[in-house]
This record gives C-alpha cells, sequence and structure tokens, in this order.
C-alpha cells in the first residue's frame, strides 16, 4: 500500500512523458530507496473507533510495519522480480499466501493485497489521463490484473510529475466496478524527503458506488525530524 506506495520519492519523474511500465519502475525504485527509521503511528478504523498503534521502518527495500496489540509485524519485500509479504507473530515467520490476499488486515479497509502493492508489477501499464491533487500535477496510469489473482481487477495509480510520489489510487473489481481508493491526505519532510503524514482508505459496495467503510493510517511527527 498506498502504501501503498504510501510515501513519496527521492527521484524525479522524467520531464518527458514516460510509458505506463517506466512509470511503475520509478514508483517502485522510490520505494526500494527509501531509508526511514522507525516511525511512529495509528491504524484508526473511523466506522468502529478501533485504534491500532503502529511503528514503521522502510529499508533496503523492506517495508515492516509493526502493529501493536497483540504484537505482529508484517513485512513487505521488493525487489525487481515482485513483492513477497512475510508475517512475524508469535508462532515464528511465515510467507502469507496470495490466496488471503483480500483478507482484511485486523478487521480494518487495509487488505492484504493492498500492504503488497503487488499492482506496482502487473505489466503493460498504461497512462490514460491527468489530474492535480493537493497543487501537484499527477498522471494516471492504469493497470489490468494479468492472473485473475486477488480482488483487483484494474488499478488506477496517480502519480506525481515532480516526485513519482503515488497520491491516490483507485481500485475495481473483475466487473469494473470501484471497491477501494487511497488518498494521500496530508504529508511531512522528513530527511530530504516528503512522506506520509495521513491517508484515507476507504472501501466501496459495489452494488451501489457507496461508502462501506473508512480506514486512516496516520503518522506522527517523527521524533528525530
Amino acid at each position: 500500500m498506498a502504501g501503498v506506495a504510501l510515501f513519496s520519492a527521492h527521484s524525479s519523474a522524467a520531464d518527458n512523458t514516460p510509458s505506463g511500465d517506466e512509470l511503475l519502475k520509478v514508483v517502485r525504485q522510490s520505494q526500494a530507496l527509501q531509508d526511514l527509521s522507525k516511525l511512529k503511528g495509528h491504524i484508526r478504523n473511523d466506522n468502529t473507533g478501533q485504534d491500532i498503534p503502529m511503528e514503521l521502518t522502510m529499508k533496503e527495500g523492506v517495508v515492516r510495519f509493526f502493529l501493536r496489540n497483540p504484537n505482529e509485524i508484517i513485512n513487505l519485500e521488493m525487489d525487481n522480480s515482485g513483492s513477497k509479504l512475510t508475517r512475524v507473530a508469535a508462532g515464528g515467520k511465515s510467507q502469507i499466501s496470495q490466496s488471503i490476499y483480500a483478507e482484511h488486515v485486523r478487521n480494518t479497509d487495509i487488505n492484504y493485497e493492498d500492504l503488497s502493492m503487488r499492482f506496482l508489477y502487473w505489466p503493460h501499464a498504461k497512462i490514460i489521463g491527468e489530474d492535480t491533487l493537493s497543487f501537484q500535477k499527477c498522471w494516471i496510469v492504469r493497470v489490468t490484473n494479468p492472473d485473475g489473482r486477488g480482488p483487483y481487477g484494474t488499478v488506477d495509480a496517480w502519480v506525481a510529475k515532480s516526485s513519482g510520489a503515488m497520491m491516490k489510487m483507485e481500485a475495481h473489481n473483475a466487473q469494473g466496478k470501484k471497491v477501494k481508493q487511497f488518498l494521500v491526505r496530508k504529508g511531512q519532510k522528513y530527511k530530504g524527503a516528503y512522506i506520509l503524514k495521513q491517508m484515507r482508505v476507504e472501501s466501496f459496495n459495489p452494488a451501489d458506488g457507496s461508502i462501506s467503510g473508512r480506514t486512516y493510517m496516520d503518522i506522527d511527527d517523527p521524533e528525530d525530524k
């Protein structure tokens, strides 16, 4: 995730319009290059009031989510070949199977597919338009699920032209109905880069397009800011 591709990049997207695949490569590389110390924050379910303390670290292509109450670590490992999710809990470390990627993490609107950011590796990405979000000019890139696994059939991502940061993501099911949206609402500067301050995650009822759930991921001000 929204993850999401959650963070702004150090690198810059090219001045000329890149291909969709080139643009996703920029986003992937920006994630792998991030080196962030332990950040503290919360995942908050707006519907139930559930609040999950968490810590977040990014280093050498690995995003580490440390969820509290109960303690659980979810690692997102990203390289040129793809992404992989592993879980570290009381029973030890294990890989998270793609068969459960549609399941929700701690009853929030974030699922394991979101955390995996698997769509960043889907081939034949296409730029379908441009938009401006939070004063950031963005390309909109669309990817289609090549294998049919997971809850999403297509994903549209808004990528900032100036930084390669992913500002927004909309996911649709196999029937083309919108089922998920990530939106970066606030950012903050940290160690020369802009990182996430708040992201809103919304689930949608595909039958009528209504919002069925809303979750926020908030990152506290870094202690060494």
